[in-house]
């Protein structure tokens, strides 16, 4: 087989690229850096990611990237056909030593285009002999990640089995159907056969037409996957052809048809174009790392390889990455929310900067990971989306939990200020302040609820509703008891007043007065009360209970003002009113002055017993009322007995009172009987001179003395005062009254003393308390007044006669 040998010689040619005919004598600023992508060992570099992105500038490229790779027999010039073509430093066999120069896989980037090419070690190799592991291997990795496979082959070679490469494209053929034997018409491959050497003798439509022949002899002697046994050739590959001239012969031709060939590839409006949008593989170039050596790998296991799923295994891979890169900076932002937050403060604008910060996450997101497998990208921005969607839910709930607290203190503010004013209506101030507060909670709730989330704030709104209703509720409850309390405080004025007069005036007709005071000012109060209740939303049976109660408590404030005027010391003092108006004057009402020709007993009888008829009065209150002429009546309750509520003085009360009244009325007749006496006892005349003769000069003395002059007269001018309004005798009696109180008083707690003291002295020393005679056993002593009365009266009457 010919060899035409690879003679680099600088070009003249101004596009040109220099040959690099030994490594040590490139020039390397001018050629781009190359990486050893695969060995001679079969190991896959771990720097592909690096000279991605940093010697060759592609790390935010994305999509907008092609590969490219070329086959061909070993010695052939491919490496120089790249380094020409694209601007590459790939070695190249020395024209001196005839010897395998490309070893592996190597790879690098087209200058001033975003290719990568990969430059495939040669088949037919006297180095691997008849070891095809790694023709087969390479082939395998060439076609899983490039789009153009260009193979190349000398004129002379066209026609040939083993010289036009017909082995190692039957090997790439089968490769074909097994990685996209499922994606028949969707997965293609370009073929670009460069004929080198072609010096014109066969047009190139001729080579390219033989070429084809082979190609379907090759494709129609492949085993076939089952179900693709009617599979064409051109559903998975696509085929150009074109010539370069002879290189050492023709050199400016063939520098012109490199430059040439050279558009092919980096001009998309040339027509030619060959990375067309049918050939990509779909691999964003910061993942081309991943995808690459993933396939590696299941070829160096012997694992099936199905690039669909190595596809989406480098999407997961990818997306996972940079959903974690995304979610980091998300993390970072939201975290000036927790704290005022926590500490139950409103977040301003809370629901724009949430949607702001995640907008940013999954924009960030979808930059670099929609160039991935779109089913995987999608479930990954779901993923991502919900991830976000659940840490912003916390701040969403804590947000939502300060709203209702914030209502809940508005509405109590505002409702507690609606109050205050004058006329303020409950109702309407509630539902004011209700409204308010909902209005508020609603406007934030929806402020800060987001898009493509299922959030929802209907529990915390009804939890709001049912606190503020709760609230209100007992806010009515606290206004009710205010307004009732101060209805309370208006019957006990209008009650008071009006029924101790009634009292004070025992008589027949005193029940119905105090009847009809009492039906009288609950009417004004129900009136009252249901103008106001209106105010308040009460229903009809709130309505009724509230009167019912109200009907209670101002028959509870009349018996307590019964009760008061009840007492042993005010009905003494109405029995002994009564008893002076009608003993003490006469029928028109002026003082009755005795005389002892007077008849005072029958008076004092009399008096005395209409008196005593009115105790019984006083025993049960008498409800009959006068305007309608039926008897009033109370409902009882658990806590309220209207029958017992009526009665007020017991049997042995009325007995009591009565025996007390009848012992102060005695007092009464003494002093009558007394000033009956007085008027009839004269002092003779010759007394009065005895007087001025034998006191004169006392009588000078406390003339002249302003201590006793003073004294004189504050002892001196009440008594004669007292004496001429004829009131000695009711100063006497009061004056013993008291003394004999004073005196049972101070037994009583003598005796308690002694008592006390007894009880404290240990048992050997104490001795039977002294038993002392009863007081009630002594003799009354109004009834010694009468007797005394009596013989004094008696002998007075005879010295008279």
């Amino acid at each position: 087989m010919d060899v035409v040998p690879d003679v680099d010689h600088l070009s003249a040619h101004d596009n040109s690229v220099p040959d690099v005919l030994d490594s040590a004598n490139s020039n390397p600023k001018a050629l781009q850096p190359r990486l050893h992508l695969i060995d001679e060992q079969q190991k896959f570099s771990e720097s592909l990611s690096t000279y991605i992105a940093r010697d060759w500038g592609l790390g935010d490229a994305g999509f907008n990237y092609n590969v490219a790779a070329v086959f061909g027999s070993q010695s052939t010039g491919k490496s120089t056909l790249l380094n020409r073509l694209f601007g590459t430093s790939f070695d190249v066999m020395s024209e001196n030593a005839r010897m395998q120069t490309t070893k592996g896989i190597w790879i690098s980037k087209g200058r001033n285009m975003k290719v990568l090419i990969m430059d495939v070690e040669g088949t037919d190799g006297r180095e691997r002999g008849e070891d095809q592991d790694f023709e087969r291997k390479s082939a395998l990795f060439s076609m899983a990640t490039s789009e153009v496979l260009i193979v190349n082959l000398w004129e002379h070679q066209v026609g040939l089995y083993n010289g036009a490469n017909m082995g190692l494209l039957k090997t790439v053929f089968e490769v074909n159907l097994q990685l996209f034997g499922g994606n028949r018409g969707k997965e293609k491959t370009l073929l670009l056969f460069v004929i080198r050497d072609h010096v014109g003798a066969t047009p190139l439509a001729n080579l390219s037409n033989t070429l084809r022949a082979d190609l379907e002899r090759i494709w129609h002697g492949l085993s076939k996957p089952e179900g693709l046994e009617d599979c064409k050739i051109t559903d998975y590959f696509d085929f150009m052809f074109t010539t370069l001239p002879h290189k050492l012969l023709q050199p400016e031709k063939f520098e012109t048809e490199v430059d040439n060939l050279r558009l092919r590839f980096s001009d998309p409006s040339d027509p030619n174009y060959v990375f067309q949008p049918q050939y990509s593989r779909r691999v964003p170039v910061d993942g081309l790392h991943i995808y690459a050596g993933g396939i590696w790998d299941k070829i160096m296991t012997n694992k099936d390889l199905d690039l669909p799923t190595q596809q989406e295994l480098l999407a997961q891979y990818r997306c996972d990455e940079i959903a974690n890169a995304a979610f980091a900076t998300f993390q970072e932002k939201i975290k000036e929310f927790r704290q005022p937050i926590e500490t139950g403060n409103i977040v301003e604008n809370l629901g724009p900067k949430m949607n702001e910060i995640r907008g940013a996450a999954i924009k960030s997101f979808d930059k670099d990971a929609s160039r991935y497998h779109a089913e995987v990208y999608k479930r990954k921005r779901a993923d991502m989306l919900n991830k976000a969607n659940h840490m912003l839910e916390a701040y969403f709930l804590g947000q939502l939990k300060n709203l209702h607290k914030k209502a809940v203190n508005m509405f109590s503010t505002n409702l507690q200020q609606a109050l205050r004013a004058d006329g303020a209506e409950f109702s309407v101030a509630v539902a004011a302040a209700k409204k308010e507060a909902l209005d508020y909670f609603l406007q934030g709730a929806k402020a800060i609820k987001l898009g493509e989330t299922e959030w929802s704030y209907d529990e915390e709104q009804y939890q709001l509703e049912q606190g503020l209703q709760e609230f209100a509720t007992a806010q009515r409850e606290k206004e009710l008891n205010k307004m009732l309390t101060n209805l309370e405080k208006n019957l006990r004025n209008e009650l008071d007043e009006p029924i101790g007069l009634a009292l004070n005036n025992p008589g027949p007709g005193m029940w119905g007065r105090v009847i009809t005071i009492y039906q009288r000012t609950v009417e004004e109060s129900e009136q009252l009360l249901q103008k106001k209740a209106r105010t308040f939303d009460l229903n009809e049976k709130e309505q009724a209970e509230l009167t019912v109660n109200l009907r209670r408590q101002a028959w509870v404030l009349l018996t307590k003002k019964v009760q008061e005027e009840s007492v042993d010391g005010m009905m003494l003092l109405k029995l002994r009113n009564r008893f002076e108006e009608k003993f003490r004057y006469d029928d028109h009402g002026l003082p009755r002055v005795w005389k002892p020709d007077d008849d005072i007993d029958t008076p004092f009888r009399k008096a005395r017993d209409e008196t005593v008829e009115l105790v019984p009065l006083f025993a049960k209150i008498n409800t009959m009322d006068p305007v309608k002429g039926e008897k009033f009546e109370l409902e009882p309750s658990d806590d309220f007995d209207f029958d017992q509520s009526l009665k007020v003085l017991s049997e042995s009360r009325q007995q009591e009172i009565t025996t007390k009244f009848k012992r102060e009325s005695d007092a009464f007749y003494l002093e009558a009987k007394r000033s009956v006496v007085s008027t009839q006892a004269k002092i003779p005349y010759w007394v009065g001179i005895a007087l001025i003769i034998l006191g004169w000069n006392e009588f000078i003395a406390v003339i002249k003395n302003p201590l006793y002059l003073m004294v004189t007269a504050m002892v001196g001018v009440p008594m004669v005062v007292m004496w001429y309004l004829e009131m000695l005798g009711l100063v006497e009696t009061i004056a013993r009254s008291v003394f004999d109180q004073g005196y049972k008083i101070a037994m009583d707690k003598l005796r308690e003393n002694m008592d006390k003291g007894r009880e404290d002295r240990p048992p050997q020393y104490q001795r039977q308390p002294q038993q002392y005679p009863s007081l009630s056993n002594k003799p009354s002593r109004t009834d010694s007044y009468k007797e005394e009365s009596g013989i004094e009266l008696s002998s007075m009457e005879k010295k008279s006669q």
